[in-house]
């Protein structure tokens, strides 16, 4: 006689993961990718817009992922305090941090003093001066450019902190709404849900992506480059992880127990995309998305992560600390640190109004030097040839620091899921890279707040289906 169990129909197997072969494949491209640079360089550098392009398609879904997130995640917090105070928070923290990383910075150019006895040419002078972007905007302009023209043309013309506006003034306003505002909340659910899966087909251009820029680079820079400048890279490379294993690493230990290496291990291909890509930017969506997951509310995501990409760059302030004492040095006109303190904190506000122009690091450091100190532009030229190798770390250490802000300012706020934090870095509740989403798990952290009645469950696809 048959039993039940015996009868019953056998569950669908898993779906088995093949990301992993993706990720592989981005690290032999990368390595190809210098190979080529090194062998023909004129050829590798003909190769940079396939990584343009690659990085393009991610920057492209950047503002309706912001837009999603954040509408989702204040559309369904019952008070609209919370929000503020999570925004308060997240930017006295940025504020602190970059103090910090200019202070460190200091500190090793300081000691390691590696400019001196570099001879500054006629050519390196109309380099350096060809970087000052004069189209960097200054504080007053970038506060009024955070307003976008039209609420369309925030996601046309993929401005990070327009996107943040509009997306915070429409999660207010369905919060607002109440109950009327609930089958909206269900139709920017399923088109997160579409944006999501375009970013994960767009993901296994990645291998492409990363063999073009890696390409381009190399081929660019060239190895007389590297080998001179070879003291301030490595140095620039020391402090940036210096800052972010020893700083980072205490501060999240002390205030959350969580332990920074487990993160940057669970955020691992997150890194491995911004080596290949030299941009930030490549890994914003995914890392929303691996923060929700991870176990932090959608408010605390939605706000700390798209205002940290221009306001927490911590590489960067660590990179116009040295370079600009790099360059002072160079040109033999070293700095005092009476000298060097108000540069820096000029410098330090610079980067708040320039933030989104592209190659920003450089094009900062440019604009800040030409208006506090002119007669160092002239020695900018000496580290246009490794700039991008100093993205790189520049790159990688801001996105360390906005892992890091983002679990923080939960704990902080009591928006975290502790417990889920545990065993997402455990590797017990792995992330769901077909997706990007959690199907099956709604409504990370919180601290009551949110209505679970404002929002199907995030995997009912049933449920959505009935909106």
């Amino acid at each position: 006689m048959t039993s039940a169990a015996d009868s019953a129909p056998a569950a669908p197997p898993a779906k088995r993961d093949r990301t992993h072969y993706l990720y592989i494949a981005v690290i032999v491209a990368v390595a190809l990718g210098i190979a080529v640079g090194l062998i023909a360089p004129d050829f590798a550098v003909e190769l940079k817009p396939i990584g343009t392009g690659f990085v393009n398609l991610i920057k492209m879904m950047i503002s309706p992922i912001i837009f999603c997130t954040i509408v989702l995640g204040i559309g369904s917090v019952r008070k609209a305090a919370k929000v503020g105070a999570v925004g308060g928070i997240a930017l006295a923290y940025f504020m602190v941090m970059s103090l910090v990383a200019l202070a460190i910075g200091l500190i090793v150019g300081n000691i390691l003093d590696p400019g001196t006895g570099l001879a500054v040419t006629d050519a390196v002078k109309e380099t350096g001066h060809a970087q000052v972007d004069a189209e960097a905007k200054d504080t007053t302009e970038f506060l009024l450019g955070i307003i976008p023209t039209t609420i369309v043309s925030a996601f046309t013309e993929g401005e990070v902190l327009q996107t943040l506006l509009v997306a915070l003034l429409c999660g207010f306003a369905l919060q607002a709404m109440g109950d009327a505002g609930r089958p909206v909340l269900r139709g920017v659910e399923h088109i997160q849900r579409l944006v999501f899966r375009v970013l994960a087909m767009i993901m296994w251009a990645a291998p492409v992506g990363a063999f073009g820029a890696m390409a381009a680079v190399t081929g660019s820079a060239g190895v007389d480059a590297l080998k001179s400048l070879a003291v301030l890279m490595l140095g620039f490379y020391v402090t940036c992880v210096l800052f972010v294993i020893v700083v980072l690493g205490a501060l999240l230990k002390i205030c959350t127990g969580v332990n920074a290496l487990s993160l940057f291990r669970y955020l691992g291909r997150e890194f491995l995309l911004i080596l290949s890509t030299s941009s930030s930017e490549s890994a914003l969506p995914r890392l929303i998305a691996k923060m929700e997951h991870l176990g932090v509310s959608k408010p605390v995501v939605g706000i700390t992560v798209p205002t940290g990409y221009s306001f927490n760059l911590d590489g960067t302030m660590i990179y116009m600390t040295m370079a600009s004492l790099f360059i002072a040095d160079a040109m033999g006109t070293p700095m005092s640190i009476g000298e060097q303190i108000p540069l820096l904190l000029f410098l330090f506000v610079a980067s708040k109004g320039a933030a989104g122009v592209t190659g920003a690091g450089l094009a900062t450091l440019a604009g800040g030097l030409q208006s506090h100190k002119p007669a160092l532009v002239d020695g900018i030229g000496l580290i246009v040839g490794i700039d991008r190798f100093m993205s790189e770390a520049r790159a990688l250490t801001n996105f360390a620091g906005n892992a890091v802000a983002t679990v923080l300012i939960g704990t902080w706020t009591k928006e975290i899921d502790k417990a889920r934090v545990a065993e997402v870095l455990a590797g017990r509740v792995p992330f769901d890279e077909r997706t990007l989403l959690d199907d099956g798990h709604g409504g990370h952290g919180g601290s009551g707040d949110e209505d679970a009645a404002d929002l199907p469950e995030r995997g009912n696809d049933k449920e959505l289906a009935k909106a």
